[in-house]
């Protein structure tokens, strides 16, 4: 076992940090004394860490994990470009099973830890319009794909820049987003046409709108239609964000600022 333990040896040595995925609080405190900057990627700081990076979704697959933490801890200035990083992490069990030995930088930005920090609408809002969309893609509507548009803050200027397709049915509600039985009703208004608009505190304020910013100028990749031009266009021209679920691919894509910049696949989640 002697080499075993020289190959585990041979993967911590001279890191520049340590992030513990979810560590439980037995294992931070074995840390609380290491040399080594510690910093704790978990959906709460129930460890109080001192460096943390708040994770929005516990992402079934390690990479993505592990680039959303990367990608924290670049922009909260834990650690910089060119960093070794130790990631220790619980993968099949609920004690530590992984480690993982990571360069900072050594890959491009997915963009998901941008649209959590840098967006208008609260990041829990933006977390329950993802699972939302990602069960979505997962269960389909009666084994069917189906498309959706959701149109998150600046929820004003959006109302201003669409019109109704039909009668709203959160038009006198205080319903918001997050709550399993909205959840339930967001997935099925989802099988008619036309975007939710959702404020940036998460109430749903309409269901079935016309987006009608002008599309010209917006750049997305061949092969997406109508929904995934007219998140591109609204997100330009607002402060929103949009998440769209892709009826074609089964996709879950974010825009802000006109562009994509979070693709995600609901089947990994």
């Amino acid at each position: 076992m002697s080499e075993l333990a020289d190959l585990v040896a041979d993967i911590v040595a001279d890191v520049d940090s340590v992030f513990l995925f979810s560590p439980s609080g037995s294992l931070h405190e074995r840390f609380l004394e290491s040399e080594t900057p510690v910093v704790v990627v978990a959906p709460e700081n129930a460890v109080d860490a001192e460096r943390f990076v708040e994770l929005p979704l516990e992402f079934d697959d390690l990479a993505e994990r592990i680039r959303f933490g990367i990608e924290g801890g670049l922009d909260d200035g834990h650690l910089e470009e060119g960093d070794q990083v130790a990631c220790v992490a619980k993968v099949f069990s609920e004690d530590v099973d992984s480690i993982t030995r990571v360069r900072a930088g050594d890959f491009e930005h997915s963009g998901v830890y941008d649209l959590f920090v840098n967006s208008r609408a609260e990041p829990s809002v933006i977390r329950d319009v993802l699972e939302v969309a990602i069960e979505l893609g997962k269960k389909g509507q009666k084994g069917k794909r189906v498309g959706a548009l959701f149109v998150v803050g600046d929820a004003g200027k959006v109302m201003n820049n669409s019109r109704p397709l039909s009668y709203n049915p959160f038009e006198k509600s205080h319903v918001h987003v997050g709550d399993p039985i909205v959840n339930v009703m967001l997935k099925e208004f989802s099988r008619l046409d036309g975007a939710f608009i959702i404020s940036d505190s998460g109430k749903i304020v309409s269901a079935y709108r016309y987006l009608e910013p002008s599309a010209e100028g917006v750049d997305i990749p061949k092969g997406l239609g109508a929904r995934h031009m007219a998140a591109g266009a609204i997100t330009r021209d607002t402060n929103a964000i949009a998440v769209v679920l892709s009826e074609s691919d089964g996709m879950v894509r974010a825009f802000s600022g006109g562009e994509i910049i979070l693709e995600l696949d609901p089947e990994e989640y």
